[in-house]
């Protein structure tokens, strides 16, 4: 008997918006709490699933900004503490390669360990000819390690330099690649970090007692459960999308998901619009309308995948760091403005910590956005900022046609 097959229920766009914002913990307007703490701190980071590291400082620091625009005014030691407490069992968070650099909980280290293994089998290109040309030089910067970590990729050179004397062949280029091929492939983590630069130490010294006993699953079983994370912080996706979370194969995140759909894990729907099958975590939060606001970093996992940022938002979106200034349309560090569940504009922001100000380089509406209806919102997300920041006040000092209606309301 041939099987019926049932039509996919429809999901509007609208309505695939509000879960995607509400999945990421945007949906209702932020409460500055004086009483946050790693709790708080921790919930906001399982729902994410994840935060990306990235070096550009002109505001804050890219893992910080995310948890800025779901938490409000919150102490950065408490991230700081997560991360890279000197005391692992007291580790909730720790560093590894997942969406580019990234802090993940320390739960879900032993879904990424197939990687490290992959990456150690001969995948991480950067460190080929160091290991052919100089066979021992790795060992050697992991036994430095291994003898003084926690310790910096400068501080391991100026020992092997000061072992070997004048003219040592390695210098800092090679010191630090075989420092982050042992990160990547997992021998040693980072223990803190001192300024921005990692301090390493060995993985077992690094990561809680109960983390290191965790059996490593099965390459498949680790990548469902990886899917899995995603689905539940996209609330709703395509394949790509979902892919593009953890960087794993569309076509082994497809696979994923039909695993997820059997055990009811996640529902393929349509999206009206959108191409490609889209699923549905069946946990996901339909809510009738969301009120929230909140700048978003352009490392934020709402809109780090620009595809799916503009499909879901009709907001093409690219960062424009490496553009050359006069080419640049909207400016150097711009943040995505979400009013409700509609990015309504974009303002490049930029701390003058000297000055104590947070400059408003530029601002810009979207097509159709009236400038009085979102001007108190976008003020208050920027003073609150400010607040975080400690920076004693908001100066708009830029062009686009967002501008006059922010300088009035401030």
């Amino acid at each position: 008997m041939s099987r019926v097959k049932t039509a996919l229920r429809s999901v509007s766009p609208a309505q695939a918006r509000r879960i995607a914002v509400a999945a990421q913990g945007l949906a209702a307007p932020t409460a500055d709490d004086a009483a946050l703490n790693l709790g708080h701190l921790q919930r906001q980071v399982d729902r994410l699933g994840l935060l990306q590291i990235d070096s550009v400082n002109v505001l804050a620091r890219a893992h910080y900004l995310p948890l800025f625009s779901r938490l409000g005014v919150y102490p950065t030691g408490l991230l700081d503490e997560a991360a890279w407490s000197s005391r692992p069992a007291k580790r909730r968070l720790v560093e590894t390669w997942a969406h580019e650099a990234s802090l993940i909980p320390v739960r879900t280290e032993p879904m990424m360990r197939w990687r490290r293994k992959e990456l150690e089998d001969g995948k991480w290109r950067s460190a080929r000819g160091l290991l052919d040309k100089h066979p021992g030089f790795v060992e050697q910067v992991l036994a430095v390690i291994s003898d003084s970590g926690p310790i910096s990729a400068g501080e391991v050179e100026r020992m092997l330099e000061a072992g070997r004397g004048e003219g040592g062949w390695w210098g800092w280029s090679n010191t630090k690649v075989a420092c982050e091929f042992l990160f990547a492939t997992g021998v040693i983590s980072t223990a803190h970090r001192r300024g921005f630069a990692r301090c390493y130490d060995l993985t077992e010294r690094v990561l809680p007692p109960s983390v290191l006993a965790t059996p490593t699953p099965s390459t498949v079983d680790a990548k469902r459960g990886l899917v899995e994370i995603s689905a539940a912080a996209h609330g709703i996706g395509t394949p790509a999308d979902l892919a593009d979370y953890f960087r794993l194969p569309v076509a082994e995140t497809k696979a994923a998901l039909l695993e997820l759909t059997e055990a009811g894990v996640v529902e393929p729907v349509t999206v009206p619009g959108w191409r490609d099958t889209t699923y549905l975590h069946t946990a996901a939060r339909l809510p009738r309308r969301t009120s929230g606001a909140a700048l978003l970093c352009p490392f934020d996992p709402l809109v780090w995948f620009r595809q799916r940022t503009e499909r879901l938002f009709d907001f093409h979106y690219r960062i424009e760091i490496y553009t050359p200034a006069e080419k640049r349309i909207f400016g150097y560090y711009v943040f995505p403005l979400l009013v409700d569940d509609v990015l309504v504009g974009r303002l490049d922001l930029k701390a003058d910590r000297a000055a104590g100000q947070l400059l408003v380089q530029s601002a810009w509406l979207e097509p159709g956005v009236v400038p009085v209806d979102v001007a108190e919102r976008a003020v208050g997300e920027l003073k609150r900022m400010a607040r975080w920041l400690g920076l004693d006040e908001v100066v708009i000092v830029g062009r686009g046609d967002f501008a006059p209606a922010l300088a009035g309301e401030l």
